[in-house]
C-alpha cells in the first residue's frame, strides 16, 4: 500500500513542478506560479511525517512498471499541459483513496484536486493565447487562395502545393460560391499540405467549415460572426484573424481578442469589388499602433511589396501575386525575399 502511495506522491510533485515551469517561463504568471507552487507546499506537508515509512517502502529496481513502454508523444507545450494537469489529478485521487487506510489527511488531498481543476481551466486560457501567439511568430507570407483561374482540383492543389514549397506557411481557403460539401472537400486536401509543411491553416468566413474540416482557424470580415461566437465554437486554441480597414476597426478587433488581423486592401483588388484601397497610411498607422500579428493584405504584388514593406509591413499576405502565378514556388520565394531582407 505504502509503495503505491509513494509512486503517486512523486507523480503528483513531478507534474505540479512541470506545470509550474510552464507558468512561471512560458506564460510569466507570477500569480499563477505562486498557486501551483503552494499547491506543491500543500501536498508534501500532507506527507512530512511519513517521509521515512514511504522511502522504505520504495523499491525502484523490482518495479516492473519499468519495463513498461509509454507510447505517449509531447507535440508542444500544450500537450506538455494536459498530459500534467491529468496526471497530477489521477495520482491525487489514487492518494485520496489509498490514504484513507493508511489515516493520512485524505481532506486536503481532495481540496488539492478541486483546486487544480481551476487552474487547469485558467491555465489553459492563458496558454492557448499565449501558444497563438507564438505560433504566428514566424508566419510572415500568408496566401489567401482564389480558386477562380482554374478549371479543375489538380491545377488548384498544385498551386497551393507549390507555394508552400516556396515558403508560404499560411494559407486561408477562400471560397465565395463554393457549396458547403465542395468547400469541405477542398478543405480536408488543403489542411493535408498544410500539415506537411507545418502550415497553418484557416477557413475563410465559414465557422462551420473551419469545425468540420478540423482547420487552425477562421478569418472573418466585419460582417461575419463576431470573435466571441467564434471562440466559443471552435474553442480557445483556435486561431482567428479578422479583416480590417481603419483603426477603429483594428483596435476593436484587438479588444475582443482576435490573434491577427489584417490590414487593407493597400491596393484596389477585384478580390474586394467595391471596397475602396486604404493606401499606404494605414499600413504605417498599424506599424506603430498595432501590437498583435498584421498582415497588409489587397492588390500586393511584386511590383509593390517592397513599398509596403518599407512603410513598416513585417507580414504580407498574397493573393493573385501568388496562386495565379505561372510558378507560385518562386513567387512565394520572391515574396519572402523581399520580406526577410527588408
Amino acid at each position: 500500500m505504502k509503495r503505491i502511495i509513494d509512486v503517486n506522491l512523486n507523480r503528483s510533485a513531478e507534474a505540479l513542478r512541470i506545470l509550474e515551469e510552464i507558468a512561471r517561463f512560458m506564460l510569466d504568471n507570477e500569480e499563477m506560479c505562486s498557486a501551483l507552487k503552494q499547491l506543491r507546499h500543500e501536498l508534501l506537508n500532507v506527507f512530512n511525517h511519513h517521509y521515512s515509512e514511504l522511502l522504505k517502502s520504495r523499491n525502484t529496481e523490482e518495479d516492473v512498471g519499468r519495463e513498461i513502454h509509454n507510447p505517449s508523444e509531447r507535440a508542444d507545450i500544450t500537450d506538455i499541459y494536459k498530459a500534467n494537469f491529468k496526471r497530477l489529478q489521477q495520482a491525487l485521487r489514487s492518494l485520496s483513496e489509498y490514504c484513507q487506510t493508511q489515516n493520512i489527511d485524505a481532506g486536503t488531498l481532495d481540496k488539492i484536486r478541486y483546486d487544480s481543476y481551476t487552474l487547469e481551466k485558467i491555465m489553459f486560457e492563458e496558454l492557448s493565447q499565449k501558444f497563438n501567439k507564438i505560433r504566428l511568430e514566424n508566419k510572415n507570407l500568408y496566401l489567401v487562395t482564389d480558386r477562380s483561374k482554374f478549371s479543375n482540383y489538380n491545377g488548384f492543389l498544385n498551386a497551393a502545393a507549390a507555394s508552400l514549397k516556396g515558403g508560404v506557411r499560411m494559407i486561408q481557403l477562400r471560397e465565395k460560391t463554393a457549396s458547403a460539401k465542395e468547400f469541405i472537400e477542398l478543405g480536408k486536401k488543403i489542411r493535408e499540405l498544410c500539415a506537411l509543411y507545418d502550415a497553418i491553416f484557416i477557413i475563410n468566413d465559414r465557422v462551420d467549415i473551419a469545425l468540420a474540416v478540423e482547420a487552425d482557424g477562421v478569418h472573418l470580415g466585419q460582417d461575419d460572426i463576431d470573435i466571441h461566437s467564434a471562440r466559443k465554437i471552435l474553442g480557445n486554441n483556435a486561431l482567428i484573424g479578422i479583416s480590417t480597414h481603419a483603426p477603429q476597426q483594428a483596435l476593436k478587433a484587438i479588444e475582443s481578442g482576435a490573434d491577427y488581423i489584417g490590414v487593407g486592401p493597400v491596393y484596389s483588388t477585384p478580390t474586394k469589388p467595391g471596397r475602396q484601397p486604404v493606401g499606404l497610411e494605414y499600413v504605417k498607422w498599424a506599424s506603430k499602433n498595432v501590437d498583435i500579428p498584421w498582415f497588409a493584405i489587397g492588390g500586393i504584388n511584386s511590383g509593390n511589396v517592397q513599398e509596403v514593406i518599407k512603410t513598416g509591413a513585417k507580414r504580407i499576405a498574397a493573393v493573385r501575386a501568388i496562386i495565379n502565378a505561372e510558378k507560385p514556388a518562386e513567387a512565394s520565394h520572391e515574396f519572402l525575399q523581399y520580406i526577410t531582407n527588408r
